[in-house]
């Protein structure tokens, strides 16, 4: 991929590049592709991107716009899916402040993009400004971080007086909603994985693979952790709300 790192890192408007995903984080499988990171001071010309991908691809697809700003191809040299990803510097850094340095929390996934930092492997960094803010997350999780993580989605999850997630998939099961109980859980589960990684003062790794990085990582679980997340996304039935209370009275006790 020198090729590739060596290209990109020529441009001004480029101050570092890294690898990233699952690959940096040494999980990757014969399914994964290579997640790399383009840290810009402003956006590359699509023109230059394009240029340059279809140069070495059979199937490309640039300025995607659908997960952020990026590019996904097939790099014939080496049989992998490449995903670029452009950050711009002055978005990631208050990314990073708001989190590790403010302490706001979000609706799930808090702190993933930070897992995302840490992990990353730097192949091209050229103020020292990805090292800068890796040695920064490297100090002690924030207590005030962990609490107000805690705080929010446990109000999202159940807490909250009207529309807490609980109560969403409540009238989506007497309903009969199955799309919307679905959707419910999903947000449910980002909430319950953001106070689980939290309370161990873990980052959090994204939205793979979830169940097996708690069980190998995290010190503190619910009792019946993987069992009750399975039966609760078995299929939406008259045990769904049996299953919810399950996994927030063990939620509780852990808190």
């Amino acid at each position: 991929m020198d090729e590739l790192i060596k290209k990109f890192s020529m441009l001004d408007d480029v101050s570092g590049i890294a690898v990233g995903g699952s690959y940096a984080a040494k999980t990757s499988d014969i399914n994964s592709d290579i997640d790399i990171y383009i840290f810009v001071k402003k956006d590359i010309p699509l023109e230059f991107r394009y240029n340059f991908i279809k140069d070495i691809s059979s199937k490309y697809e640039t300025g995607c716009e659908y997960f952020g700003q990026g590019d996904e191809f097939y790099y014939d040299k080496i049989k992998k899916q490449i995903d670029l990803m452009y950050f711009n510097i002055n978005w990631f850094t208050s990314i990073v402040n708001d989190v590790w340095i403010k302490h706001i929390p979000s609706n799930g996934y808090t702190t993933a993009f930070l897992y995302t930092l840490k992990n990353l492997e730097i192949k091209y960094d050229e103020t020292g400004y990805i090292k800068e803010l890796k040695t920064l997350i490297a100090s002690a999780y924030p207590e005030n971080l962990k609490n107000n993580i805690i705080k929010r989605n446990l109000m999202l999850l159940c807490d909250k007086p009207f529309a807490s997630y609980y109560d969403q998939i409540e009238k989506a099961v007497k309903r009969k909603d199955y799309t919307s109980i679905n959707h419910r859980i999903s947000a449910f589960l980002a909430s319950y994985f953001d106070i689980i990684f939290a309370k161990n003062e873990l980052l959090h790794p994204g939205e793979k693979r979830l169940t097996e990085y708690a069980k190998a990582n995290c010190k503190i679980l619910p009792c019946d952790f993987e069992k009750n997340i399975n039966l609760l996304l078995e299929r939406p039935n008259k045990d769904t709300i049996k299953h919810l209370d399950k996994i927030i009275f063990n939620l509780r006790k852990i808190l």
